[in-house]
């Protein structure tokens, strides 16, 4: 996004990543698909049920991400951290459309709690842009700790079933693992461990309902 936007273009610009975020094949990505070279694999009905569930948890995932990153930017106070926040939010818009390519090939769709989960992610980034880029910036480095656990538990369990599925995951835990190293390093504080407690919490809420829905 350009420099020196206006807060009502700037308003524009995030109605739009919000547009393309909710709306299923908006986003293109920009990066050609993890494992897109792998041949698919012979899953049985359990296996692929239960595999588009964890890749449809990932990809509401990556929609909280673009929530908390446009919310953060749209109230971050020092301009280079408004465009790192709009930075990453553009990195991760790949994650978004590999996990939707990958549940279309999986012949599933991506949660109809997406708005829910994106709405309740961009107030809470908002909320933290307001409390100082320093917090703002720390939440980014908890909540992509999160992500990357969420991750490595999922690669646990697809195991060796499903090389394509794992190729994507193990391409986004690389970017999340960079997102939170780069956020602390630019002075994000470290939460306490009753704050994490508490994301964890909200976490488990969507990925059970998230599952399924």
């Amino acid at each position: 996004m350009p420099r020196n936007l206006s807060f009502s273009d700037r308003l524009v610009a995030q109605l739009d990543n919000t547009l393309k975020t909710l709306t299923p094949g908006a986003i293109q990505a920009r990066q050609p698909l993890p494992g897109g070279d792998q041949q698919a694999p012979a899953l049985t009905t359990d296996q692929t049920q239960h595999i588009a569930g964890l890749m449809r948890i990932n990809h509401t995932g990556e929609v909280c991400a673009q929530g908390l990153y446009q919310g953060q930017a749209l109230t971050a106070k020092l301009v280079q951290v408004r465009e790192d926040m709009e930075q990453a939010a553009e990195e991760e818009l790949d994650h978004l459309a590999w996990c939707e390519q990958r549940l279309i090939e999986l012949n599933s769709r991506t949660s109809y709690l997406n708005p829910v989960f994106y709405g309740l992610s961009y107030v809470m980034g908002a909320a933290a842009g307001i409390a100082g880029d320093a917090w703002s910036l720390g939440f980014v480095a908890a909540t992509e700790d999160q992500v990357s656990t969420h991750l490595r538990d999922h690669l646990r369990q697809i195991d060796q079933q499903d090389p394509r599925s794992t190729a994507i995951l193990e391409r986004m835990l690389t970017d999340e693992e960079r997102h939170a190293e780069h956020a602390l390093a630019a002075g994000g504080r470290d939460f306490p461990p009753l704050v994490k407690q508490a994301m964890t919490g909200i976490s488990k809420v969507m990925t059970k309902t998230v599952y399924r829905i």
